[in-house]
């Protein structure tokens, strides 16, 4: 349960998570990397895990989430969703205003 706890912390005391392949500045994944630049676009201040560095994380956060794949962002606390999901966003407008949302809250 001590991964779990230290998943649920991380979600709970940052405002924009992003569990990832990498690092923002070294992605390790592409999926990893448009999601980064997506973030980047909207001008996103977000904390983000590498999983690689994390590998107790990578493990136990898909049963935390209920997703199975890598990058994972959350928002306030909630599951946004993976790349596709990240990408369409970007596209129409809503990923810009959940973050500001998440600032301003």
């Amino acid at each position: 349960m001590e991964t779990m706890e230290k998943i649920k912390n991380i979600v709970e005391t940052n405002p924009v998570v992003l569990f990832m392949k990498g690092s923002p500045q070294f992605p390790q994944c592409g999926f990893s990397a448009r999601t980064v630049d997506a973030l980047k676009a909207c001008d996103a201040e977000f904390h983000s895990v590498d999983v690689y560095a994390e590998p107790d994380i990578r493990q136990v956060l898909p049963q935390y989430s209920e997703w199975p794949t890598f990058p994972q962002l959350f928002i306030n606390g909630e599951l946004i969703g993976g790349c596709d999901i990240v990408m369409s966003m970007f596209q129409n407008g809503d990923l810009k205003q959940s973050l500001a949302d998440a600032v301003g809250a």
